[in-house]
Parts: C-alpha cells; sequence; structure tokens
C-alpha cells in the first residue's frame, strides 16, 4: 500500500490491486495547487470547499460522502462514521465523517475535520489503527494535544498529521505541524515524501511519519 499526501487534507492511497483512493479533494480557494489527482473512488469527509471538490477529480469516480459500509473492491471494505466537525454537538459547523479502510490486512483511518476527542462508540469502531490520518492544527478542528490523545485512544501505529498551517495557507488561524511532532521524541517523528506499508513492515515505520504534500512540489 502507497500513501500520498496530495495536501490540506487530501490523500491518495494505492493499494496492490490497483485500486485507487482519494480522500478529501479540494479546491484551490484553500491554498493549495488543485492536481486532479486521478482515483477510483473519492471520499469526502464533509461538504465544506476543501474537503469536498470532487470536482476536481477526472473521469466518473465513485463518490462516498455517506455514513455507511461499503464494498470497494474483493477483499477491501470501508466504514463510514459520523462524528462532529466541532466540540459542540455539530452547532457550530455540522457533521464530518470518518472513514475507516480495511484491506491487505491492513486498517487505515482518515479522521476528516474531527473537532472532538473521539467517544466510546467510536473508538471501538474505528481502533486499533494501523495507519491514522489525523487533523492536528485547531480552530477548524482538534488541536496538537488532542489529537496526540485520539491517537493513543485508537491505538495507533502509524500516525500522518494533516490539515496544518503551510506556506500554502499561511493566513489560516491553524498551527504548523510542529506544534504536533513536539509531543513526540525527536527520533519518533520523520518527514518522508511518501508512505509504503504494509503488515510486515509496520514495527519499522516512523511513530509520526509527515508526509511532504505532493501539491507543494510542483
Amino acid at each position: 500500500m502507497l500513501i500520498t499526501c496530495i495536501g490540506h487534507a487530501s490523500f491518495l492511497l494505492e493499494m496492490e490491486c490497483g485500486l485507487r483512493i482519494l480522500f478529501d479533494p479540494y479546491d484551490a480557494s484553500c491554498g493549495y495547487p488543485v492536481l486532479h489527482t486521478p482515483a477510483d473512488v473519492v471520499l469526502a469527509s464533509h461538504r465544506h470547499h476543501d474537503h469536498h471538490a470532487v470536482e476536481t477529480v477526472p473521469g466518473t469516480p465513485r463518490i462516498i460522502d455517506r455514513a455507511g459500509e461499503y464494498d470497494l473492491a474483493s477483499g477491501v471494505k470501508l466504514t463510514a462514521i459520523r462524528a462532529w466537525h466541532d466540540d459542540a454537538q455539530g452547532a457550530l459547523r455540522g457533521e464530518t465523517l470518518l472513514f475507516l479502510l480495511e484491506g491487505e490486512g491492513l486498517r487505515v483511518a482518515h479522521l476528516g475535520d474531527l473537532g472532538h476527542l473521539p467517544g466510546a462508540e467510536q473508538v471501538s469502531a474505528l481502533s486499533p489503527v494501523d495507519v491514522l490520518m489525523i487533523p492536528v492544527g485547531g480552530h477548524y478542528t482538534i488541536g496538537a494535544e488532542d489529537a496526540a490523545r485520539t491517537a493513543m485512544l485508537l491505538e495507533a501505529r502509524v500516525i500522518l498529521p494533516m490539515h496544518y498551517r503551510t506556506k500554502a495557507n499561511q493566513d489560516w488561524p491553524i498551527t504548523p505541524v510542529e506544534d504536533f511532532t513536539r509531543l513526540y521524541a525527536p527520533d519518533e517523528a520523520e518527514t518522508l515524501p511518501l508512505l509504503r506499508v504494509c503488515r510486515e513492515d509496520l514495527s519499522c515505520q516512523p511513530k509520526v511519519a509527515v508526509l511532504s504534500p505532493l501539491s507543494l512540489k510542483k
């Protein structure tokens, strides 16, 4: 399984079977260049412009933006779970979806714009997580400390932080990824161009992998 950060909260997951899954595509208004990444399946956690720009994906991919259970391919299962985009039960920003992808012996989760610590039912449904894509920038989502606590609750093996401040969105009121990585020992966090992972090599992966956004390399 190959995971590439496109930018912001968007990741491309490429499976050994050839299936390409794109999480939370964004539009140009969030500051990152739009790459028009091809995908077979697009997962959109909620209908904000920086997470639901499905029109930027070429072709006719399958779009999933509702809670439920889905079969994406033989041996590849997706569960989309409702959560809140804020810590006021949705009164401020509404709902977001939490995605759990199971396939190739791995459990991979993307937490959308989670705005609160997950409840007991959400923890039970998601954990343990092998690879966790989690917002860390605060203001619109949970911040660094709650993200670290959430990762611990979900027993995450590898953490991919997202939704933090970069040169693409310097005017956003969110914090840089360093506010999250400094919560871990120096040898637990690495910056990588992408993550190639399989069940057998999980123990060799860093605890925190900051994936360099592909859109900022163009």
